[in-house]
């Protein structure tokens, strides 16, 4: 299927509501609104085309470039490949959602994640912390270094705070995926939590409020969800 077949369809499929929902999550016009679920019966025709997920992503179009996400072929994306994504996702739903999920089926996800953690730039920092959830809630736990991840636990108990804005979503997403994902760093990641407390976002940019991994692993334990484990990254 050619690219601008492609972009004809999903203009097809944009709702109005959507798309004032995906501009005050911070997505920028060209904007159609397409609902994810409406993306299915495209990528079945598709399956995994990576040139026309880059031709995709290059249009700097919100609902092209996450369905580029959606047909990519990661392993056949390269380091580089993902600094040019990253490098065109200008706000948290293409950063987490789309190149961070991306990166997560690729045998290079911790590596490229690692040198993004420790960039100190705010979007890449949300996908490198957010790319360490996904892995975490869908591989097995011998995957993982367990000292790294401890480690992990105890740079975001000292830097949280002071962190980026949207870097201060995805670590404390972290903490909270251990703690449910990761059982040999249960009890640690709850501890870092209580350790942690609130978290306050939005700082300037109106009300501000509190986000705090306990309440919600609190809520898993109460379910019994502990160990969870999704069956795929990409839905």
């Amino acid at each position: 299927m050619q690219a601008e077949t492609v972009m004809q369809e999903l203009e097809a499929l944009g709702k109005e509501r959507l798309k004032k929902m995906y501009l005050s999550n911070g997505a920028t016009e060209p904007v159609f609104g397409v609902a994810t679920g409406e993306m299915k019966p495209i990528a079945k025709k598709i399956k995994k085309d990576q040139h026309l997920a880059d031709q995709l992503y290059d249009t700097g179009n919100y609902d092209a470039m996450y369905f580029a996400g959606v047909i990519a072929d990661p392993k056949a994306m390269t380091a580089a490949d993902f600094e040019r994504w990253i490098a065109g996702a200008y706000f948290y739903m293409l950063s987490d959602n789309v190149v961070a999920v991306t990166l997560a089926e690729t045998d290079i996800a911790q590596e490229v994640a690692d040198q993004w953690i420790a960039s100190g730039d705010e979007l890449k920092m949300s996908a490198g912390w957010s790319c360490y959830c996904w892995l975490l809630g869908n591989r097995k736990d011998s995957e993982f270094d367990e000292s790294k991840l401890a480690g992990m636990l105890d740079q975001v108990a000292q830097t949280i705070h002071d962190a980026p804005e949207r870097a201060k979503y995805a670590m404390n997403y972290f903490i909270y995926t251990v703690a449910v994902s990761y059982l040999p760093l249960h009890e640690k990641a709850v501890a870092t939590a209580d350790a942690v407390g609130s978290v306050e976002v939005n700082k300037g940019k109106g009300p501000s409020k509190l986000i705090n991994a306990g309440t919600n692993i609190q809520k898993e334990i109460e379910r019994g969800r502990i160990g969870f484990k999704r069956k795929y990254v990409r839905c």
